[in-house]
């Protein structure tokens, strides 16, 4: 699929402000990928398509996680972890996207998880720290993820776990599985 294609597809699905976001997390995707060494072609394509399903209605994306192959405990969490599983289920049926590197990228974006590869720690990361993005801590991020995508990615995880603690928020435990193997990374273990 051409670049262009991809673009023309998403843009309908989103808001303005969230069509921006995402051009501007592709931009920064494809600049992470280059300094990686990851396919400019996948993460191109994984970044267009992130946040496809975003606004899909609820029940459309309640239905879809229940009669697919996507975990049920993703119905206990808020409604804003469904639609990166639901985005990668989408873009297979609907544009012939079978690539396991792509969807896997597009589904853990917003929850990480164990065993990151690196084209879902581009998209992760890029979608944490794109230029529109102003929080606390996202600066040191931000200039972690030009030398060190696995400390970059573990900072991002800790500060949403923090930030999600402190709001008395559920976890996905995807998250906590991501930060415990980017921990023991980080401290010099299992890798």
């Amino acid at each position: 699929m051409q670049m262009e294609q991809a673009v023309e597809y998403v843009k309908p699905h989103l808001t303005r402000a969230r069509f921006e976001h995402t051009l501007r997390v592709t931009e920064t995707a494809v600049n992470l990928a280059e300094r990686y060494g990851v396919s400019k072609e996948k993460v191109e394509l994984a970044a267009i398509f992130h946040d496809y399903a975003k606004y899909r209605p609820l029940e459309e994306m309640r239905d879809l996680i229940k009669n697919n192959e996507l975990p049920d405990n993703l119905l206990m969490f808020h409604h804003e972890l469904w639609h990166g599983p639901v985005a990668a289920l989408l873009i297979e049926r609907e544009f012939g996207i079978h690539d396991a590197d792509i969807k896997g990228a597009i589904r853990y974006h917003t929850t990480g998880r164990a065993n990151m590869k690196d084209i879902e720690k581009i998209i992760f990361i890029a979608d944490y720290i794109e230029p529109g993005r102003n929080f606390p801590g996202v600066e040191e991020v931000r200039e972690v993820a030009l030398s060190d995508l696995n400390y970059a990615c573990w900072m991002a995880l800790r500060n949403t776990i923090e930030f999600l603690m402190k709001k008395k928020a559920t976890i996905y435990p995807d998250t906590f599985h991501a930060y415990n193997d980017l921990t023991r990374f980080v401290n010099g273990g299992n890798r």
